[in-house]
């Protein structure tokens, strides 16, 4: 079976894989004891399970999350990361009250984020597959004539 069986929908395939990173408000180190860490880490699994988020890996550094996110071909990337990181510090704070007063505004998570897409073929496969089953004509057909 194909990594792109495995995510048919009713009007989709394909792969929508993403390593998503994203820091501490301040960059304080909030998770310098494992208990921390376990919290953060049950927080964004839960945070996924409940917008069906597929959690390929992830890691949790003292003030940073990476995460490599399988995401549902209708959601945006964007829309991914701001249900993580709100739902997640959600619980965070529920879990460690203590976290409200290093953040008495209530942001837990930094505003910045990274993204990046995690292709399954390479740039020279999909011109590959281009050329082979849709064969091109010698000259690009984009409207502009050939010299």
């Amino acid at each position: 079976m194909s990594i792109y069986d495995q995510n048919r929908h009713a009007h989709s395939i394909g792969w929508n894989v993403w390593h998503l990173q994203w820091c501490t408000k301040y960059r304080y180190k909030a998770f310098k004891q494992k208990y921390l860490k376990n919290i953060c880490f049950v927080a964004i699994e839960e945070a996924a399970r409940r917008f069906d988020i597929e959690i390929i890996d992830m890691e949790i550094d003292l003030d940073h999350v990476h995460v490599v996110a399988s995401l549902p071909m209708t959601m945006e990337v964007t829309k991914a990361l701001q249900l993580l990181k709100g739902f997640s510090a959600h619980l965070v704070f529920k879990q460690v009250p203590n976290f409200r007063k290093l953040y008495p505004e209530g942001h837990f998570w930094s505003p910045g984020k990274f993204a990046a897409s995690i292709g399954h073929i390479t740039l020279e496969k999909a011109k590959t597959y281009l050329e082979t089953h849709h064969a091109k004509a010698s000259s690009p057909s984009w409207g502009i004539p050939a010299l």
